[in-house]
């Protein structure tokens, strides 16, 4: 499910339960069937998740697509989801106690309850522990309850009596079911001008489950073991050769040195068990030690078996020399240099034991003494040779638990999506929302709530029901009244602006994701920006209707591009949008209710699309509706210009060239897909970029873009060029004024019911 998509589609009884259903099956053979006894265990947990989910919807306790979908449970309660959006009748804060729980009930006396560890955190010496929770700052919150009786404390100690009565009332029926207690930490509330995508206890458990790479092994062995045995065993048939004795039973010297041979072979099949080809008696190894066995049991080769020997031997002399010649000698060399290069898995025990000695639930400052050469004290501990560089591939993972703020770890290529970006927001926006708040002991644990609140899965939701926000948590609605006016607007602008720079400018060609203009309209809200920020929407499950901030958001793009490339390029009337915008917006405010839905701007998407609209049709036609939606409103990048007002770094000409290489990156894997269209979609999103930065150019520096297009597609594999030359024949048309649907130009759009133009080899 996409995240915050406000359309999904009615389901009946059977339709709910065939989605997990299907998930049930999948989870229940992996518990049963893979390999790996990990993997059964998280798969059986899985299974036991969709069996409630099931059952939940069987006996009526689950309302599949309501934003309070357990029934009994308030919109505020923290449901536990799986994936697709279902919740699983279960709240994420229940369950048995943990052990803090455990913990703190035995230190204050009472029973192993949550109901009387929620009585004792109200008495005074229970205040007590929250008071000094709060002004340390040494406590986690990992689902939103978790926060609720710190903030009991706090406005109990604010002289907010009357709100910390109200807080426990809401509180009280659940408290018995939902632990409202905080947990305690060895580390106090974390730094927020630095960001981590992952902690060092994260990146240790990714490297502990580093195993030796099987195949490499298995090369190794051969390399080290089976060859050198080769080699004495050819020698051995060499010599007999030379003395033409080939075949024929050894005398006495030939049969020790033999049986020695046939000893050691022993040994190393026993010790060495990787490798196999050595046992495959049609195999040249296979023929001398059969050879071998025969002749030592006194019994000489026959004619088939005397002319397999020699062919064996000629074609290994022939290969590679025979042995102790200066050919093989170098052969030899050059393998053994090869296999005796360290494993990944011993870099990773390395860099392991680095990471052992820091703190283990924060990031590192500075991963360059984790991930430099191996230290003389090292090499001997470690098996590896001083000076020997960490691979790449340990190295990222380190890399991923750098501290820092978060345009560096972009800059440094610790943050290599827009997705990854996403992931790291909230620690950013929990921040910039928390300063709102005069103290500094509820600024940070405001902070630490949004950003466990940031970890709700989003449900499947029907008919335009919005996510919960966390201003409807009670506890937070409990301190609204002690926020300091407008305190936040201001951090909050700048972080938007430089957070929608950062997006923008980093990810060019890509789509913002869900989870990220989810943020970007929180700090959009609290810096009273007036920026509509719409999500992408599901093709799937699309009804066919738009919320009113899409018709907004179009006429913010109306606005900044009138008359411009853009509105040619796409055959847009921006004038008709503003004036549909107009309309509608009096329209509603003749209505006794906010209006739900755009009509209009729903229309209009499905007229341009070709389809008939109402979400009834097939995926695809679906697809095409929602992508003029993007067109129209130019997917949050009008609105990021002009009413946050981003100026990317590179400027909007450069913009543009990096949007047209990642055109070219998703034309190229086209060729030879057999499942070619979601890489179709993703060149045409990034077209879309590279036509709206270049409108916001200067004539002349739009032109010399344009021009420097084939240059481009010159470096890339020829059926790039190829495939993309009408779409840009028809840029250059509406760049010159006319339209780009003429004469040998096409206008690039993903989303199509019929063969897309892109598919085909253009050569063929």
């Amino acid at each position: 499910m996409k995240d915050d998509a406000e359309q999904q589609l009615p389901f009946g009884s059977g339709e709910s339960a065939s989605y997990p259903q299907a998930m049930l099956t999948q989870a229940f053979l992996t518990s049963l069937t893979h390999g790996e006894a990990d993997t059964r265990a998280r798969a059986a947990s899985r299974a036991a998740r969709w069996r409630a989910v099931l059952h939940g919807i069987a006996d009526g306790r689950l309302a599949v697509g309501s934003r309070t979908p357990v029934a009994g449970l308030p919109a505020w309660v923290t449901p536990e989801v799986v994936r697709g959006g279902f919740a699983t009748s279960a709240a994420s804060a229940e369950g048995p106690l943990q052990r803090y729980e455990r913990e703190a009930a035995s230190l204050a006396g009472v029973a192993a309850e949550r109901r009387a560890l929620f009585a004792y955190c109200l008495t005074e010496p229970g205040l007590e522990r929250l008071y000094a929770l709060l002004d340390s700052g040494r406590y986690e919150i990992v689902v939103p309850e978790e926060a609720a009786l710190l903030t009991v404390a706090w406005l109990v100690r604010a002289g907010d009596t009357a709100g910390a009565l109200e807080l426990v009332a809401t509180l009280e029926p659940w408290a018995d079911r939902l632990r409202f207690m905080p947990r305690s930490s060895d580390l106090p509330a974390p730094d927020v001008r630095a960001i981590h995508r992952r902690t060092v206890g994260d990146a240790g458990a990714s490297l502990s489950r580093r195993q030796p790479n099987s195949a490499v092994e298995t090369q190794r062995e051969a390399l080290t073991v089976w060859q050198p045995f080769g080699d004495e065993l050819l020698a051995h048939w060499l010599e007999a050769a030379d003395s033409g004795v080939l075949g024929q039973v050894p005398d006495d010297v030939r049969q020790e040195r033999g049986e020695v041979l046939l000893r050691r072979y022993r040994d190393l099949a026993a010790t060495h068990t990787r490798c196999t080809k050595h046992r495959d008696p049609k195999g040249n190894l296979g023929i001398l030690r059969g050879a071998l066995e025969e002749t030592l049991a006194g019994r000489p080769l026959d004619a088939r078996r005397l002319g397999l020997l020699r062919l064996a031997v000629e074609s290994m002399v022939r290969r590679r020399g025979r042995p102790g010649s200066l050919r093989h000698s170098a052969l030899r060399d050059r393998q053994a240099a090869q296999a005796a290069q360290p494993s990944h898995h011993a870099f990773a025990q390395l860099v392991l034991h680095r990471l052992s000695g820091l703190p283990q639930e924060t990031g590192v400052a500075e991963v360059g003494p984790l991930t430099a050469g191996v230290s003389a004290r090292e090499a001997a501990a470690a098996g590896l040779p001083v000076g020997a560089a960490v691979p790449a591939a340990v190295r990222h993972v380190v890399e991923a638990a750098l501290s820092a703020p978060l345009a560096t770890l972009v800059e440094r290529g610790a943050v290599p999506s827009a997705e990854v970006l996403a992931e790291l927001v909230p620690q950013l926006v929990a921040a910039t929302s928390a300063q709102a708040y005069r103290d500094e002991a509820l600024r940070t644990l405001m902070a630490a709530n949004y950003r466990a609140f940031r970890a709700r899965r989003s449900l499947l939701l029907l008919n335009l029901a919005q996510q919960v926000r966390v201003e409807e948590l009670p506890w937070v609605r409990a301190v609204a009244e002690h926020r300091v006016g407008h305190q936040e607007q201001e951090p909050a602008r700048i972080a938007l602006r430089q957070l929608g720079e950062l997006a923008v400018q980093a990810f060019p060609g890509t789509l913002l994701p869900n989870p990220l203009v989810r943020e970007l309209s929180v700090l959009a809200r609290q810096a009273e920006a007036g920026a509509p920020l719409v999500e992408e929407l599901a093709a799937d499950i699309f009804m066919g209707t738009f919320t009113p901030k899409f018709l907004a958001a179009a006429r913010v793009a109306a606005e900044l591009l009138g008359g411009t490339l853009y509105e040619r390029y796409y055959g847009i009337d921006y004038a008709a949008i503003r004036n549909l915008a107009i309309t509608e917006a009096s329209e509603s405010l003749t209505r006794a209710y906010r209006a739900r839905t755009s009509p209009g701007f729903a229309k209009l998407c499905a007229e341009r699309a070709g389809e008939s609209g109402g979400g009834s049709g097939s995926v695809a036609a679906n697809g095409k509706v929602i992508e003029q939606s993007q067109i129209l409103t130019t997917h949050n990048l009008a609105t990021l210009v002009s009413r946050v007002a981003i100026t990317p770094r590179p400027g909007w000409d450069e913009l543009a060239r990096q949007c047209f290489a990642t055109v070219c990156l998703a034309t190229a894997r086209i060729h030879n897909n057999p499942r070619p269209l979601s890489t179709i979609k993703d060149a045409a999103y990034a077209w879309r970029q590279m036509v709206f930065h270049l409108s916001l150019c200067d004539p002349a520096a739009q032109a010399r873009v344009i021009a420097r297009l084939d240059e481009e597609t010159a470096r890339c594999p020829g059926h790039v060029a190829a495939r993309l030359a009408p779409a840009l024949t028809g840029l250059r048309q509406a760049a010159a004024g006319g339209t780009p649907d003429t004469g040998g130009g096409r206008r690039l759009v993903g989303w199509t019911t019929e063969a897309h133009w892109l598919r085909p080899d253009p050569r063929a």
